[in-house]
């Protein structure tokens, strides 16, 4: 029932705003809608009619208050658009920019996307990380550690780490996973492993 209530009192913010928009002379210029021919006939028809001409003039002021709402809504609709748009480039800069590396896996450890300090980490481009298995930049016996780190969070929800060798030299990476509540891909921040006082 509350939900019916703020719909309700959202219509009737809109149609205030509309009405008044409309006898200050105010109303946005509308690109979006517009009277077509039916209703310009029948405006035409009952407003001839002398003892109708309240109703065509009753008919029109409800047709523009609704092409003014419908104005707003949409001049509303393309702002949240934009504000979207820039909040979701600001978290790409974001992730992108971490000094930490950021991948996000399936289960078996496939990288589905990555930010540009994980490929520094595995000493690749992004085009050769992602869509790739996390095995592929690894040491032989650190490839099932990370795999049943990769499982255990997945089973258990908890957030655990675990440390890998990278293939072909003496590197380490400390791999700290989470499953994010609602998804089904695990997010694996990793950092270069330095020594144990100071794991990052």
């Amino acid at each position: 029932m509350p939900a019916t209530i703020d719909e309700s009192s959202v219509y009737i913010k809109l149609r205030d705003k509309a009405e008044a928009l409309l006898l200050a002379g105010t109303a946005p210029a509308t690109g979006y809608w517009s009277i077509n021919v039916d209703t310009l006939r029948l405006l035409h028809g009952l407003s001839s009619d002398p003892n109708r001409a309240d109703d065509a003039l009753k008919l029109l002021h409800e047709l523009q208050v609704h092409q003014v709402e419908l104005d707003l809504q949409n001049e509303e609709i393309a702002a949240n658009e934009q504000a979207l748009v820039e909040d979701l480039d600001l978290y790409r800069t974001l992730y992108d920019a971490a000094p930490f590396g950021y991948c996000l896996v399936d289960l078996e450890g496939n990288v589905i996307q990555s930010n540009l300090a994980a490929t520094e980490l595995f000493g690749v481009g992004p085009k050769d990380i992602e869509g790739h298995s996390l095995g592929t930049f690894l040491a032989t016996e650190s490839r099932a550690r990370v795999l049943a780190l990769l499982q255990d969070v997945a089973q258990s929800g908890a957030k655990k780490s675990c440390l890998a060798e990278i293939s072909g030299g003496s590197r380490h990476i400390q791999f700290m996973a989470s499953l994010p509540a609602g998804h089904e891909h695990i997010l694996l921040a990793c950092c270069e492993y330095a020594n144990a006082e100071n794991p990052c």
